[in-house]
Order: C-alpha cells, then structure tokens, then sequence
C-alpha cells in the first residue's frame, strides 16, 4: 500500500512537472525565437540557420527552468492531495512526516541526474552546436536586409551603401573592403545586383571603379563589369566558442596543471579557443560548478516543499504557512543563482558556495524535525 500511493504521488508530479517545463519551454522558445530573428533581417542568415539556431537554444531554456519548475511541482501537488484529503492516506497507513520528506528528497535525486545530465553535456553541446550553424554560414540574405541610403555593416569588413534598390536591382552602389590594417578597397558602380550560383552568392556590378589603397599608395581601374563573391564574408556575429559552450574536458584541461587537480593525472588536450591563465581561471571554475554542483540544491527544494504537508488545511493560518514556505524557496533559488556569480574571486566565497546548500538543508531539517516533536508533545 505504502508503494501505491507514493507512486501515485510521484507520478502526479512528474505529470505536472511535464505540462509545466514544456508550456513554460515553449512560451520562453517562442519569445527568443522572435529576438532571434535579427539573424535574418540584421545579420543576413538563412532561415534554415535561424531555425536551427533557436532550436538548439531549447535545451538551455529547458536547464534554466528546470529547478523552479521541479520546487513548483511538489509544492503545488501536495497542496492538492492536502485539500482533496489524499495525504490523510499517508498518516493512516503509519507513514511518518519526516519518512515522507525523506521520499521526495530521495526522489529528487533522479532530477538532480536529470540536470546534470542537461547543464554538464546537453546544453554546452547544444550552445556551441547552435553558433556552429552561424559560423559557418555565409551571408545568404544580404540583399534584403540592405536598405537605400543607409550604409549597411552587418558584414565584417564590408561596408555597402545604395542610393536606390528596386526588387533586386540595386542602384549607385558604394562598397568598402577592409583587407588589413592599411589596406581596404573601394568600389563604386552606377548598378548591381546580387545573384545565386550554384549556392553561392555574387554581388555582380556594371560600370564602375576601383580603387586599392595601400599604405598610401592609390590605384584605381576601372570596368564595365565585374563580381564579387559574397561567401568569403562572414557576419560580426562572434565567431569563437565561449566559455559557456566548451566541453567539460576543455574546462579541466585549464586546472591540470593546478592546485585543482593536479594530482589526478587527467590526459586532456589543449582547446584551441581557451586561454588558460589567471585571469579567466576564475570564469572556468564558476562555470564548472554551475554546471557540477548548483544541481545539489534541486534535493534542498524538495525538502522544503515537502515541510508544507506539516500543517493540514484546517491550521488557522495555513495560507500564510504556504506563503512563507513557497518564499523560502523562492529565495533559496536566488541565493543559489546570486552566490555562484561570486565563486572564483577568492577561496572563501569558493568555500561559503560549496558549503551554503548544506547549511540551508540542515537549517530546514532541523526545522522539521522540531515542528514533529512539537506536534508529538
């Protein structure tokens, strides 16, 4: 009987859990998604990458919520099974209060797996997989996001101005080509127009001039028609991953040779795009705990949630009771979202992060356990 009605109650948890994570996932999806459209009409991308991208941004979304979404789901179904009565079904059956706290903080631990799972291997792969598909990709719709009399630099390098455009046509056409420190190119043509060649794009001009210069020196020439390919030009969206998008393997490879773990013999290879020294060590070693030891406070949630089966519906001031417990998660979460911003700055915040979640759990066991032995007096 004891198993029956704890699945029951896991089970209406989890059912929660998965209408709340998903709805909030895709209302929070939807919103980016239209932020993300700056891909297209700023950057000059294809929608296929802007579909891939705000795809692979799903997980992320997914990993920030996760915790509330889970403290929500245990507090809001045992909420429910108290004023429908069903927890009544747990004391006659002789299971205790705190046996019971014990069961959702047991149960979630496979939460905890969950997002570990998600923010260590899931999200990083999914963050750099999505800049993967800007990085290498071309400036596929650059003809629509450049607009008469204006100079568009969405391009790295490149500067474009048109004083005309009619469908895709482009009229007194202005291009500066930055080629180095000293040296860019400047291109003038009475029209244009931008083609499509075997997936590449080509911005063809008539009846112009270029002009090179170089480290003071000018030439000039000029041409009644010439091309120039569009896929060399990549847009001044970052190009290298960041921190947050690196592997774990890449994170750890940066304290091999440190206090951290340098008597664990790891065999990692060197990340080309991390610098590893002093003063991005900091950075590297917040991020390795989020992504490693924030999750411990998902089991510190679930004993907090679980403290509310302590008063039944009938205590005169239930609704402040279930207020105050649904503030001291509310405000767990944020001291756990406020105290890894200030890891890595020196050893003792490192130390006062890694010890708060279990000084949190003690303050609320000891919280339950006094309230029971009040209540058995």
């Amino acid at each position: 009987m004891e198993k029956l009605i704890f699945r029951k109650l896991f089970n209406n948890i989890t059912l929660f859990f998965l209408i709340s994570i998903i709805s909030i996932s895709l209302i929070i999806w939807i919103t980016q998604a239209v932020n993300f459209l700056d891909l297209v009409s700023e950057d000059g991308h294809g929608l296929k990458i802007y579909f891939m991208y705000t795809l692979y941004n799903l997980p992320k979304i997914i990993s920030r919520i996760l915790v509330f979404v889970f403290f929500i789901s245990i507090f809001y179904v045992i909420i429910k099974h108290e004023e429908k009565n069903e927890l009544l079904l747990f004391w006659i059956n002789g299971i205790g209060k705190k046996e019971f706290s014990a069961k959702l903080v047991k149960f979630s631990l496979i939460y905890l797996f969950i997002q570990l799972i998600l923010s260590a291997i899931i999200v990083p792969y999914s963050n750099n997989k999505a800049k993967s598909f800007v990085r290498q990709s071309n400036v596929d719709y650059l003809g629509s996001i450049i607009t008469a009399e204006k100079f568009t630099d969405a391009v790295k390098d490149l500067t474009i101005f048109i004083g005309k455009k009619e469908n895709n046509l482009l009229y007194d056409v202005f291009l500066k080509d930055r080629l180095g420190n000293q040296k860019f190119q400047i291109v003038s043509a009475k029209e244009g127009e931008i083609v499509n060649y075997n997936n590449v794009n080509y911005l063809i001009l008539y009846d112009g001039k270029i002009v090179d210069h170089d480290t003071g020196s000018i030439n000039s020439v000029s041409f009644d028609k010439t091309q120039i390919n569009l896929s060399k030009y990549l847009t001044k969206t970052v190009l290298y991953p960041k921190i947050q998008e690196a592997s774990l393997s890449d994170l750890f490879y940066c304290f091999k040779d440190t206090v951290y773990l340098n008597n664990l013999n790891l065999k990692l290879e060197k990340p080309e795009y991390i610098r590893c020294n002093n003063e991005v060590l900091g950075e590297i070693l917040r991020e390795i705990l989020k992504r490693l030891y924030l999750p411990i406070y998902i089991p510190l949630l679930a004993l907090i949630a679980s403290i509310v089966a302590l008063k039944s519906k009938d205590f005169w001031q239930y609704s402040n009771y279930k207020f105050i417990l649904f503030m001291n998660g509310f405000i767990t979460l944020s001291i756990s979202e406020i105290s890894i911003r200030y890891v890595g700055d020196n050893k003792l915040n490192n130390l006062i992060f890694i010890i708060l979640p279990f000084l949190l759990f003690f303050i609320n066991y000891l919280y339950l356990s006094k309230n029971l032995k009040s209540q058995k007096l």
